[in-house]
């Protein structure tokens, strides 16, 4: 009996639909639990990873902070000397970041400014600390939200001093951000850490350091959310061993000895699972912890997993810890597994009977939406043209395409947006021509153009006529798939020459066609100028360094000339008292040595006078000619201002 071509496909469809499931669900029998297990662990590895990351933004609002007070401190924006202006700063910041428990900046002279939130009497509190050479003033001003004073008061009796606190000097020997070990406030008894940053002035002495306190009992309240089978749970252990999250924010905290409050080991917390799976660590297998450890563990007749997981590319020592029962995993599917076979087995076979027919009828819209999905990306069909009659999924397929359609489109909005108000000149240049395709008002003002100036003008057209192959350089550099990061001279709308520091790249299409490309521009005109007057400043301190060394050996050189020239003065004068013994003296003679001795004695004046002059004393007072010392002033002087063009009239007195 001869079949038709579509009963031959529905059975061999039907018998390979059946034979592929049978084998899908027979493999699945004997590797299911160890999937589900496996996938268990991935998504404790996952859980682990996400309270990484919350922990990490968590702290992160904190680390801007004290970088941004940092930066405004360091750029004389705010100042210890104006503590008003401080405690305004630090109010603000601790407004915008509900975490932070308090803010605070201590300097080198002992003055400190806190702003921290209190529970009595305000929502906030400063504290000044004031100290001079003779006297020290403390004062505590209550504030509300609005920044209003509610109360002030004195302190004579205080005593603090933020030099000697460890986040004070941690900071200023690291000259680094640094974060202190958790801690449990006490004011609060709530579990924090402190991160603190040294402030050093352009002089490169520390002026002070700026100090966050976090209260990070939201990462327990975090941890309590995630759902992690139906007894598992996740915790935060610190390098040394301690619990500083757990979803019960109760079982971290033990009272000492002494009535201080403190974070419990992971040895001793009242868990009794966290203990078994992990009250064996001590803080050496902590810190030794390089990548995440999985294990098994038996508790209570149980099977459970774990895995611990080092925050890597962290600024703080933390490990993630996560427990799980394995049955809140696989318990239903131990018991379904077996009935499913024959479920599928035979859902099998009644969806291969039945595909043949309805593969083409499938097949017909599914076709159809390829083809007007293909025209709504070329933008031949608006994204809100008609669908039609067709499937549910495909209407989502068509809803999630209209979503694609209209995120690209936001996101072309927003770069716009981002490239316009960038902080930065910012400029879209061809790659072939180098011409301006799209500029921002920032690079508009640093070069003194206007918008339609700068677009129908190539990048050669600003560049220094000293530097004309900067341009081809670049477009080459970008070609050949390297990033330009260079300073060169530019050319102001106004005349003149500033200096601009170009970054750019070259973006492509996904076929590796080069688009445009994208430079960022900084104006660091003021940079080279400084850089200059430095070099300036280099070469007089050379100079002087020279001219006291001439000096050191003028002196040196009139003292060994003196004594010849004595000799000569000695010897001209014996040979006139003998001339003038002969009975007939030689008159010639007489005027020649009567002009050797005058001109010995006036060697030895300019020697003495040139030893008067290098010599560091107060010198002698003596009568001169005032227009002479003005003429040879102008002689002096001369040449010095004829190179900076200033030009000097000489009139001396007669």
């Amino acid at each position: 009996m001869k079949l038709s071509l579509g009963a031959l496909l529905a059975i061999c469809l039907a018998g390979l639909q059946f034979i592929a499931v049978l084998t899908v669900v027979l493999l699945s029998y004997f590797t299911s639990q160890r999937v589900l297990i496996d996938h268990a662990r991935a998504q404790m590895s996952d859980l682990g990873q996400n309270a990484i990351l919350h922990s990490k933004g968590f702290l992160d609002p904190a680390l801007g902070t004290a970088q941004l007070a940092k930066r405004l401190a360091e750029n004389q924006i705010i100042a210890s000397d104006n503590p008003e202006e401080l405690e305004a700063l630090l109010f603000q910041q601790l407004l915008l970041a509900p975490k932070f428990s308090g803010v605070y900046f201590g300097d080198e002279q002992g003055n400190f400014v806190f702003v921290s939130r209190t529970e009595a009497t305000a929502p906030y509190r400063t504290k000044f600390i004031r100290q001079s050479d003779t006297l020290r003033h403390t004062e505590y001003i209550w504030r509300d939200a609005d920044f209003n004073v509610v109360k002030r008061q004195s302190d004579p009796h205080d005593t603090f001093d933020p030099r000697g606190r460890p986040w004070y000097t941690h900071a200023k020997s690291s000259r680094d951000i640094i974060w202190t070990d958790p801690y449990i406030f006490f004011s609060s008894q709530r579990p924090g850490i402190t991160t603190a940053t040294p402030v050093i002035g352009t002089d490169g002495l520390l002026r002070g350091v700026i100090g966050v306190d976090i209260e990070i009992q939201a990462l327990s309240e975090f941890l309590a959310q995630l759902k992690i089978g139906a007894s598992g749970a996740a915790m935060i252990l610190n390098r040394n061993g301690d619990v500083i999250a757990h979803p019960d924010p109760n079982l971290i905290k033990i009272k000492r000895p002494n009535g201080n409050l403190d974070f419990v080991s992971i040895s001793d917390i009242p868990d009794d699972i966290a203990q078994t799976a992990f009250g064996t660590l001590t803080p050496s297998d902590i810190g030794a912890l390089t990548q995440e450890v999985q294990s098994d563990f038996h508790h209570s007749g149980d099977n459970y997993v774990s895995t611990l997981i080092p925050a890597h590319g962290q600024s703080l020592p933390w490990t993630i810890a996560i427990y799980a029962r394995e049955d809140d995993f696989i318990g239903g599917i131990k018991d379904n597994r077996t009935r499913n076979i024959w479920i599928a087995a035979v859902i099998a076979m009644i969806s291969g009977a039945a595909g043949l027919k309805l593969a083409q009828y499938i097949n017909r819209p599914v076709r159809n939406f390829a083809k007007r999905a293909t025209q709504v990306v070329r933008g031949d069909l608006p994204a809100d043209h008609a669908l039609g009659k067709t499937y549910p999924e495909l209407r989502e397929a068509n809803q999630t395409l209209i979503q694609e359609i209209t995120r690209r489109k936001t996101f072309e909005r927003e770069f716009g947006l981002t490239f316009d108000m960038a902080a930065q000149g910012m400029a879209q240049i061809d790659p072939e021509t180098g011409q301006f395709t799209r500029i921002n008002q920032q690079l508009c003002d640093i070069l003194g153009y206007d918008n339609d100036q700068m677009l129908a003008m190539r990048l050669g057209d600003i560049l220094h006529p000293d530097t004309p192959a900067q341009e081809i350089a670049l477009r080459a550099a970008l070609h050949q798939g390297n990033a330009y990061d260079h300073e060169h001279r530019f050319l102001h709308h106004a005349g003149g020459e500033i200096w601009l520091r170009l970054n750019a790249i070259l973006l492509r299409d996904p076929q590796g066609n080069p688009l445009h490309i994208i430079a960022s521009i900084d104006d660091i005109t003021q940079h080279k100028e400084a850089e200059q007057k430095i070099s300036a400043l280099r070469q007089e301190l050379s100079h002087f360094a020279r001219v006291n060394m001439m000096g050191q050996m003028a002196s040196g050189l009139a003292h060994e000339l003196n004594q010849p020239l004595t000799a000569i003065t000695q010897n001209a004068d014996a040979a006139l008292l003998t001339l003038e013994d002969q009975s007939d003296p030689n008159p010639e003679l007489r005027q020649i040595l009567t002009e050797l001795d005058a001109q010995a004695h006036r060697g030895a004046d300019i020697i003495r006078a040139l030893r008067g002059f290098v010599r560091k004393d107060g010198g002698t007072k003596a009568a001169f000619d005032l227009g002479e010392l003005v003429t040879q002033t102008f002689r002096l002087v001369h040449p010095e201002a004829t190179e900076h063009r200033v030009a000097l009239i000489c009139d001396p007195p007669p």
